[in-house]
């Protein structure tokens, strides 16, 4: 009972849990499959029998798609951030006018700038 308990809910909870957070830092979702896949390859043959195999490919899928949705859901946050900020038209006008007689008119406006696209 212990084992399908842990099996069924929670190694899939921390499965979603830190594929978000591997998310986060690797930005990479193939990556992150990969890491859990070697993760649990380990588990499988240190702790488990050879039936854990199904679950850790299970639990790989699982990540991957977590990681993904991580992945949607922080680009979405970021494009919603990025709509919100000051207008580049007006600033890149304002910064032309004050750099009529600097001819190093590269003002950089907007989310470019402040988050790093992937």
């Amino acid at each position: 009972m212990t084992n399908l308990l842990l099996l069924l809910f929670a190694l899939p909870i921390a499965t979603i849990i830190l594929a978000s957070v591997f998310e986060t830092i690797l930005h990479c979702p193939i990556k992150v499959a990969a890491i859990f896949f070697a993760i649990f390859l380990v588990v499988t043959f240190a702790f488990f029998d050879a039936n854990f195999l199904i679950f850790a490919i299970l639990y790989t899928i699982l990540a991957f798609i977590s990681a993904i949705i991580t992945r949607l859901i922080l680009r979405i946050i970021r494009d919603n951030n990025c709509n919100h900020t000051t207008n580049c038209t007006t600033v890149n006008s304002i910064n032309t006018t004050l750099n009529t007689q600097n001819l190093d008119n590269n003002s950089s406006c907007g989310c470019n700038t402040r988050y790093r696209r992937y």
